[in-house]
């Protein structure tokens, strides 16, 4: 199993991958840090770690569903161009196991992503002197609740990229779930959790309230529930994108 989990490494060598993801997440913290540094010179009292935390999970909402539908459709496209999938399931490898390990993959980058983006929060929150330690709790959720939607996303990703040679038809998921994500917070919460791109917002550990002509950021509470329909469209999306594909000629 480590050695297919390698093999899927190594054709990455030559994809530009990484530097694909180097330039997003560039251009999203840039983004988010600049808003937040304006924020923080008319309002001084924003200069707090939440809303550092908040701002990057909102964005999250439009960058990670591209950013997933990319790195998801370079990983499956190069088995459609190089008509590979002959050559792998003739060895003693399965399709289930290419298709998990396509996954593992997948995720694996996408999680350094985000742990890249919660250091250079840390690294803004240190810079521009916001009060206290950086919180740990809220941290960890931030990479969790991110890790957890992204899971969902690429297995819906990778059955799209699998199944379907074209790879303009996943870019355009891609696209599609990235406003869905970025617009999440203008619908109300029974729509916006049919979607699992909205979650990016829903499993932030801080929320933004409204009073009067401001507003201030809290901590929000873990929702339960949330949590378990990410894992259930998770399993969903897998297990139905894997048999799918296990049953397409090839």
């Amino acid at each position: 199993m480590m050695k297919t989990l390698g093999l899927e490494y190594f054709k990455l060598r030559r994809k530009k991958i990484w530097l694909m993801m180097i330039a997003f997440l560039v251009v999203e913290m840039l983004w988010a840090f600049m808003s937040i540094s304006r924020s923080i010179a008319s309002n001084p009292d924003q200069a707090v770690w939440e809303s550092v935390i908040y701002t990057i999970a909102s964005m999250n909402g439009l960058f990670m569903p591209i950013l997933s539908a990319i790195v998801v459709s370079r990983i499956c496209d190069m088995e459609h161009k190089g008509d590979t999938w002959k050559m792998l399931v003739a060895t003693n490898v399965s399709r289930g196991r290419l298709y998990l390990m396509k996954y593992i993959c997948a995720n694996s980058l996408l999680l350094f992503s985000i742990l890249v983006q919660t250091v250079l929060m840390i690294v803004f929150g240190l810079i521009k002197g916001f009060p206290g330690a950086p919180p740990v709790e809220f941290l960890l959720r931030f990479i969790g609740g991110n890790l957890l939607t992204t899971l969902a996303v690429t297995a819906l990703q990778q059955w799209i990229s699998l199944a379907i040679k074209n790879q303009a038809f996943a870019l355009c998921l891609g696209m599609l779930g990235g406003f869905i994500g970025m617009t999440a917070g203008l619908f109300p919460a029974a729509v916006r959790h049919i979607f699992i791109w909205s979650y990016y917002l829903d499993l932030s550990p801080v929320t933004y309230k409204f009073a009067g002509s401001s507003g201030t950021y809290i901590g929000q509470s873990v929702d339960i529930g949330i949590i378990v329909a990410a894992l259930i469209i998770t399993v969903l999306f897998y297990i139905v994108g894997n048999a799918h594909v296990n049953r397409q000629e090839i």
